[in-house]
């Protein structure tokens, strides 16, 4: 039996949409990525994922959400920022550029960072983080150092 083609509608129309709202994400951080897919999980909160694939073995799931590329990220933006602070600060004890660090990539930084580019607005969420609210810090934090582990990912693969 042939279903007929508005069934699929809502199913194309979600494709369609999230596809726009990562290129408008893309264009925001200013990565194109060569799989849209990397940009994608690392918009994914767990709640998201688990909410939307039901029955599927944990393996399946954790691999559409951002956890991973949130653990990728956090290590990338650490040795970064501690590059950098090296590089500018050469004559600097390690306790002050341990302070300063801890500074910039602390979680109420990387949320201010993720609220000016609106990256809250980009997030897929399950039902009872939506009720905690997109501004949510962790949710924030956690979600800027997953597109960070998604644009590593790029480069390295």
């Amino acid at each position: 039996m042939m279903c007929p083609a508005f069934f699929f509608a809502p199913i194309f129309l979600k494709l369609a949409s999230m596809r726009v709202a990562l290129g408008k994400l893309e264009a925001i951080i200013g990565h194109k990525f060569k799989n849209l897919k990397l940009l994608e999980r690392a918009v994914t909160h767990r709640s998201w994922a688990y909410e939307n694939m039901p029955g599927k073995i944990d393996e399946i799931v954790r691999g559409a959400e951002n956890e991973s590329m949130e653990f990728i990220g956090d290590s990338v933006l650490g040795l970064v920022i501690a590059e950098q602070l090296f590089l500018r600060n050469p004559t600097l004890s390690e306790g002050d550029l341990t302070l300063m660090k801890h500074n910039l990539v602390s979680g109420s930084a990387l949320a201010t960072l993720s609220e000016a580019i609106g990256l809250g607005d980009f997030l897929r969420l399950g039902g009872s983080e939506v009720k905690a609210g997109r501004r949510k810090q962790s949710l924030l934090t956690n979600a800027f150092e997953a597109v960070i582990g998604a644009v590593f990912w790029t480069a390295v693969t």
